[in-house]
């Protein structure tokens, strides 16, 4: 499996990014039931998360950020998703290799870091300069991991920003099924990622279909 490698995001992938919008929603003075609600109204309607925050009246958002920043505190263990670590390690023991590749801001390496998340390449999306869907990401992934489409496996939540974009660089796209974008959102037609798996854990077991042995 030297040559394989499987590059996960990290809000819901690794991290469960309930703190967070939680924050946005105390920062903003909205009760968070229906800030989520408005979150999850917003993405089934096709829309950018960013657009939740016109629909509460928060043209200005941005200048929250540090306030939120403030009161999320950054990445903390309970973010983690259960079975985040364990299938680091399981991925690891089975011979792959890992890289860690999200749009997040450049804190947030360190922080997964400070929580045991490691891996051989880490990127975040400020760091890197450019961020998903561009097909320039997926690039840099390439770059990062100096290796070719195929011996890529991409795992991530959402459809628009994770699955299609891998699909569309020549790389093995894994969609897991949980967060918000997970649940709301459907493959498109004629879409066929090589996995979809609803938990880590589950990737684990069911990697070795993402190279299927030759006949």
């Amino acid at each position: 499996m030297a040559d394989r490698w499987v590059v996960l995001d990290v809000g819901e992938t690794l991290i469960d990014e309930t703190r967070i919008w939680s924050a946005w929603a105390d920062a903003l003075g909205i009760p968070r039931l229906t800030f989520l609600a408005g979150l999850g109204a917003t993405l089934a309607r096709g829309g950018d998360y960013r657009d939740v925050f016109a629909l509460f009246g928060a043209a200005e958002w941005n200048q929250h950020a540090p306030d939120v920043e403030a009161r999320h505190g950054g990445f903390q263990p309970q973010d983690l998703y259960p079975d985040a670590l364990r299938a680091l390690d399981g991925l690891r023991a089975a011979g792959y290799r890992i890289a860690i590749v999200a749009n997040q801001p450049a804190m947030r390496h360190a922080q997964l870091e400070a929580l045991g998340v490691l891996a051989e390449v880490m990127g975040m999306s400020d760091a890197l300069g450019v961020a998903k869907p561009d097909p320039a990401f997926f690039e840099r992934v390439l770059d990062l991991t100096g290796a070719e489409p195929a011996q890529v496996a991409y795992v991530g939540d959402r459809v628009d920003n994770d699955v299609v974009p891998a699909i569309v660089a020549g790389m093995r796209a894994i969609w897991i099924r949980r967060g918000p974008w997970g649940v709301i959102q459907e493959l498109l037609p004629g879409t066929d990622p090589a996995l979809v798996v609803d938990s880590l854990d589950e990737l684990v077991e069911r990697i070795g279909e993402v190279w299927p042995r030759p006949d």
